[in-house]
């Protein structure tokens, strides 16, 4: 095994071999410089030394022959130790083929030394000998012509220049150093090319590169670039050495970061990344911290825009994120941070005694703001800490308002991290005292359980395993302290509801519903409760309140009322009446909200049977001012101005009036509520209900008739139906004019689509006491004035009344006038009914006519009824020609409703219906004359002991017994296909 001394000899004997480069290669120091093969060729360089095409071919024509002799050599007999330091350098023909090179570069130069092609060409070469092989990268994409220095830095990384296989520093620094003298010799001739700065700054990131080149050197050559070069291609250099300032860290970077950062602060963000973890040096975060604050003030004065997309608030979550991570390299402690608070408080109160214009002695007055003024927080090179409570407050909770949980954690988080635990958890209660949102106080409550919780397992750990030198008394201590700890964590758990409404309360106190939740709370704590009543009365504004502001007065005397929440307490009547006493005096945004009020109280004295108080209270309430032309509505007046017209204070008056007063003393009430004008049809119902139980009959029938001036249709419809019903219950026919009367004036105002049951119940009238002529002209007139929808089924009432007075012919002159006023589809329906009657009588060539006429409304697809029924009436009663006669009427229908859109859209109508008219037909009367008949409450039709046609309600076993001697008689009968042709 070699000796130490045996290493450093042959070290010594490998760096005895460079620099192979300096003095510069001639064929005067080395006399193997040139070869036989080189006189051509040194010859035409001597006889054209001014042509740069000569000496470009002669270089490149002596590399490409050294490229390919090191090809074929590659290094065989090196060892791998020596090829290791040594790089490209390793064999003689390396370093020969190099001293040739550089002895036509030099040669070159000597004769175009401000060219930059050449100088360019030879410090590769040199480079590619010295720093290796270079390894080309290949990148995606394009890249931006102006970048910002963050997007500049992450690119510069990626394309940053790597090497293979480069010289040792220690045993070729000799090389190292004559290289660097080659591009000071470059950079003497060519100072304002970018491009060679760049490849000389290279070499400093180069691994192997010596260190006295690689820092120090390095670092005054970035200065010297920067000071030679314009201003505009600075960024260039700049992005190098930021670079490069990173790979060294400690005061280096710092320094440099600093330069650049007074010049351009969009890096700020990334220094400050830097500076909490570098490179080999401790982290800076108290600086760090100042930058991030001062950062995020300018953002919310609008100064600083992040370029990471970052808002003022985020910076401030960064800074925060600090602040919790080095809490005490960064902040006070308590004692000093409360001797700060006094100083600035102190100042501020100063500061609020003047108007803050500041004169200067020379020159005009300028007035100098608090931005231009110098703050110690924001200078990275003081070394005082910072205040965090006062920056928490100031800069966070007083812009933040919305983001005050996080804020109030961050803070007893950095108290939590320093041990000042008494001070954490003030801060959590200070926390949740303020907030004003759930979110916010859920954020703050789950950190102060959580500390709470980790604190006691703490407590807990230690008494689990007490450290040696603990004794008794330190272990009771730690045991009373975790039971205090404990039953503070149990009241912490306990108060939450009541902080939670606290919030809410906070966000909005006018809040009623939160209020209510309040006192619940407290359960059976009646002192609890009552203080929690006045408040709430005290600091709600009534305008600005939410639903129900009035049930919390009603509630706190009913609390006073029952003896409390638990009721074990002495009822206290004289309490809850000043309560309601002062709640009617309160501007409440409704008339009704006040009208409870009052309808609550007497409700109170009634609960206590004391029924004059109760009558007497209502009559304060319902107290009419002399000026009674006032508008319900206007809300520009109060409630109590107001409330005269509150029909539910009326109600509950003539409620309480019909149920302890007297008949006069309710009958004063409802005229007052009718003078008044704010009754409802409700109210006089109500009083003419009350009037005709007891006795008053004319007045009952008063009381309806003012209703019915008072209100219009449809609402007096309904009272009309009433009255006219009540009365003619009352007189019969005894008043059978009034009665006539009082249905005329009805009609007269009656809409058609309301007129109907007047009709039919006058109509009756007639029936029963008065003569059959008018009540059938009662009914045509019904036909005439009712609406269009309603003219079929009082037409069908009609043809019953009319047959059960004067028989079926009477019948046909109001089927004609029917069928000249419906619609089409219910006079084909008529007319079906026409014709049935028609065959009653035997009128078979009417009928005929009938059925002709009813056919051109009648689709055949869509109203497959009506014609089954005509082909069974022309079976059976019909000629040969008269079933073709209606089988080209049917033809000629049907081609017309083809033609028709209209129809067309029915057809699809009818066939999606077709199921349901089905089920609803089976569930109808087998008779329609029947149900109008049973409706009009008329005599029932009398029908024919023997028809033509069976009757549908038969039995299909006596129908087929029927038809079957219909068969035997008719055999000879011919049957005729419906396609045959007429």
């Amino acid at each position: 095994m070699p000796s130490v001394a045996e290493k450093s000899t042959s070290v010594d004997l490998l760096a005895s071999q460079f620099p192979v480069t300096l003095p510069i290669p001639t064929p005067t120091t080395y006399s193997n410089l040139l070869s036989i093969k080189d006189v051509q060729r040194e010859e035409d360089l001597l006889r054209n030394p001014s042509s740069f095409r000569a000496w470009w071919t002669a270089i490149h024509t002596t590399k490409e022959a050294y490229s390919a002799q090191l090809k074929a050599e590659r290094r065989v007999n090196v060892p791998d130790e020596i090829a290791t330091l040594l790089g490209p350098l390793a064999t003689p023909l390396a370093r020969h083929s190099l001293q040739c090179l550089a002895y036509l570069y030099e040669a070159a130069i000597v004769q175009f030394p401000g060219s930059f092609k050449l100088w360019k060409s030879y410090l590769q070469m040199r480079m590619s000998y010295v720093l290796g092989r270079q390894v080309i990268k290949k990148r995606a994409g394009g890249r931006k012509k102006l970048p910002e220095m963050k997007d500049a830095l992450e690119e510069e990384k990626e394309d940053l220049e790597s090497w293979e296989d480069g010289l040792n520093g220690v045993v070729g620094w000799g090389e190292w150093k004559s290289l660097i003298a080659t591009y000071e010799r470059a950079l003497m001739w060519l100072p304002k090319l970018p491009r060679l700065w760049l490849m000389y700054t290279s070499i400093f990131f180069h691994p192997m590169c010596p260190s006295l080149i690689s820092h120090t050197h390095a670092r005054r050559t970035f200065d010297r670039a920067l000071r030679t070069l314009p201003p505009s291609l600075h960024s260039r250099i700049w992005v190098r050495y930021l670079l490069w300032a990173e790979t060294k860290g400690g005061s280096t970077t710092v320094s440099v970061y600093r330069r650049y950062l007074a010049v351009d602060p969009s890096v700020t963000e990334h220094y400050t990344s830097i500076l909490l973890s570098p490179v080999d040096s401790v982290p800076r975060p108290l600086e760090a911290a100042k930058l991030l604050l001062s950062l995020a003030r300018k953002a919310s004065r609008g100064e600083y825009v992040s370029p990471e997309g970052k808002s003022s608030y985020q910076l401030l979550g960064d800074f925060l994120d600090i602040v919790e991570r080095f809490s005490d390299e960064v902040g006070f402690d308590v004692e000093a941070t409360i001797e700060s608070n006094d100083v600035y408080a102190k100042a501020d109160a100063e500061s609020s005694q003047t108007d803050g214009q500041l004169v200067r002695m020379d020159g005009p007055p300028v007035p100098v703001g608090t931005d231009g003024a110098y703050d110690e927080d924001e200078d990275p090179l003081s070394p005082r800490k910072l205040n965090i409570e006062r920056i928490v407050h100031k800069d966070g909770l007083e812009v933040y308002k919305d983001q005050a949980g996080r804020l109030w954690t961050g803070l007893a988080t950095y108290w939590i991290k320093r041990g000042e635990f008494d001070r954490a958890i003030s801060t959590f209660e200070a926390g949740i005292a303020t907030v004003l949102t759930i979110r916010d106080f859920t954020q703050i409550f789950d950190a102060y359980a959580e500390f709470c919780e980790s604190l006691i397992n703490a407590m807990m750990e230690s008494l689990e395993s007490p450290e040696e030198d603990d004794d008794d008394e330190d272990t009771k201590e730690t045991e009373r302290e975790m039971d205090i700890k404990m039953k503070e964590f149990e009241a912490l758990i306990d108060r939450r509801p009541f902080l939670v409404n606290d919030v809410l309360l906070r966000r909005n106190p006018n809040d009623v519903q939160e209020w209510e939740k309040r006192v619940a709370l407290w359960g059976e704590d009646d002192e609890k409760v009552a203080d929690t009543y006045t408040k709430a009365l005290e600091t709600i504004n009534p305008r600005k309140a939410t639903a129900n502001l009035h049930r919390l007065y009603v509630n706190f005397a009913k609390f006073y009322e029952e003896g409390g929440s638990s009721g074990s307490a002495e009822p206290d009547l004289d309490s809850a009446r000043k309560i309601l006493e002062k709640a009617t005096k309160i501007n409440f945004k409704a008339v009704e909200d006040l009208a409870d009020i009052w309808c609550e109280w007497s409700e109170m004295e009634l609960r206590h049977e004391n029924y004059d108080e109760a009558v007497r209270v209502m009559q304060r309430a319902a107290a009419i001012p002399k000026n009674t032309k006032i508008n319900y509505h206007d809300h520009s007046l109060p409630v109590q101005a107001r409330l005269f017209k509150s029909l539910k204070l009326w109600s509950f008056y003539v409620d309480l009036e019909e149920s302890i007063g007297t008949v006069e003393s309710t009958k004063v009430v409802y005229d007052k509520i009718m003078d008044l004008k704010i009754a409802n049809a409700q109210v006089i119902v109500n009083y003419a209900a009350f009037l005709e139980e007891n006795q008053y009959w004319e007045d009952s029938f008063k009381v309806y008739e003012r209703g019915t001036e008072v209100f219009t249709f449809p609402i007096s419809f309904e009272i009309w139906n009433i009255y006219l019903a009540k009365f003619v219950k009352r007189y019969g026919g005894s008043k059978l004019e009034r009665a006539r009367d009082l249905f005329e004036q009805a009609l007269e105002k009656c809409p058609p689509k309301s007129c109907k049951p007047l009709f039919l119940m006058y109509g009756q009238l007639e029936e029963d006491y008065g003569l059959a002529k008018r009540a059938m002209s009662i009914y045509e007139r019904a036909t005439q004035v009712v609406a269009d929808e309603n003219k079929f089924e009082m037409y069908t009432i009609y043809i019953a009344k009319a047959t059960a007075n004067y028989g079926l012919p009477a019948t046909r002159p109001i089927f004609e006038r029917a069928l000249e006023v419906l619609p089409d589809k219910q006079t084909a329906e008529m007319c079906l009914r026409f014709a049935a009657l028609e065959r009653k009588l035997g009128e078979i060539d009417r009928a005929r006519a009938i059925y002709a006429h009813a056919s051109q409304f009648c689709d055949p697809r869509v109203n497959p009824k009506f014609w089954q029924e005509w082909n069974s009436f022309e079976i059976e009663t019909g000629s040969e020609d008269t079933f073709r006669e209606m089988l080209r009427i049917k033809r000629s229908v049907q081609a017309q409703f083809n033609t028709e859109a209209s129809y067309l859209a029915a057809q699809t109508l009818s066939a999606q219906q077709n199921g349901t008219s089905e089920q609803s037909s089976a569930a109808q009367p087998a008779d329609p004359m029947a149900a109008a008949e049973q409706q009009a409450k008329g005599p029932a039709f009398v029908a024919a002991k023997k028809t033509t046609l069976p009757r549908p309600d038969e039995d299909q076993t006596s129908s087929a017994a029927d038809l079957a001697p219909q068969q035997a008689d008719n055999a000879d009968e011919i049957h005729i296909s419906d396609e045959e042709d007429s």
